[in-house]
């Protein structure tokens, strides 16, 4: 097991991992200070705003980049005729590369998350707002929120690299899977309190909300308001359900990724 996780980050590595770390934290850095010029009146929050959004885009796409590499390029190109000649089980090289890739991926958000907290403290310096962000305890709630999106999010695009026949369809499902989950939750409040954006509002909102018995609701995850306003009753009144339910969700993608890899055959 722990060699499987140390040729994971070898692998990682190799895949110019670093890199992509790099070039995240430059776009952060730029995006950050660019959008506080937006507003006069709250800089600090506008700024917080926009860069708590380029971690929810920029970070799942790495995940993906990094489980292509790890785990889809290990089947495409026959890497598993070295990898499982050693005396370990399907399985352990499933959990090692997925532990990998949560490791780095979680990681990567912690050194985001500190250089944006950084970045929008230097920004409220200049100006004292009426409604002051918070980057203490809310804003360290945010992103363990976010951790947990992007844990999940690694378990289905492991999933999917188990499965799927080309490493592009990782990538395209991994998003699919997202974007779904992202937004069903908001277009089902937006047809509750909005009858008239579309005819028949509620066989709309009836056939999208059956979509919450199938999937997790990420959107409910982007809690990012209890830091941009300093108010931890912002958080959903179900949160702890909230969390379990990902957190389970999480775990049945593994062990259903674990299932069909023992069951997959190689040509």
């Amino acid at each position: 097991m722990l060699l499987c996780n140390l040729s994971g980050f070898r692998l990682a590595f190799r895949a110019n991992f670093a890199w992509l770390a790099a070039g995240s934290l430059l776009i952060l850095t730029i995006a950050t200070p660019l959008s506080a010029q937006f507003s006069g009146r709250q800089p600090a929050t506008v700024a917080l705003d926009i860069g708590l959004s380029v971690l929810r885009l920029l970070l799942p796409l790495i995940l993906v980049l990094m489980t292509q590499e790890l785990l889809s390029r290990e089947f495409d190109r026959r890497y598993f005729l070295n990898t499982l000649s050693y005396p370990h089980p399907r399985h352990s090289l499933l959990l090692s590369r997925f532990a990998a890739v949560a490791i780095l991926t979680l990681g990567l958000l912690l050194l985001l998350a500190a250089a944006l907290a950084l970045l929008v403290w230097f920004i409220d310096q200049g100006y004292e707002q009426a409604t002051p962000v918070a980057l203490g305890q809310q804003y360290l709630v945010t992103i363990a929120f976010i951790g947990v999106d992007l844990l999940l999010l690694t378990a289905v695009a492991s999933l999917l690299a188990v499965v799927a026949s080309t490493p592009s369809f990782v990538l395209i499902g991994t998003f699919g899977f997202m974007l779904v989950a992202r937004s069903f939750g908001a277009i089902v409040e937006l047809l509750t309190r909005n009858t008239a954006v579309v005819n028949d509002a509620e066989r709309y909102r009836s056939g999208i909300g059956f979509l919450g018995y199938l999937l997790p609701d990420l959107g409910a995850l982007d809690v990012r308001m209890v830091a941009l306003y300093g108010r931890m009753e912002l958080l959903p009144a179900d949160w702890p359900w909230l969390l379990l339910s990902c957190l389970t969700y999480t775990v049945g993608l593994l062990g259903l990724a674990v299932w069909a890899l023992q069951r997959k055959r190689f040509a």
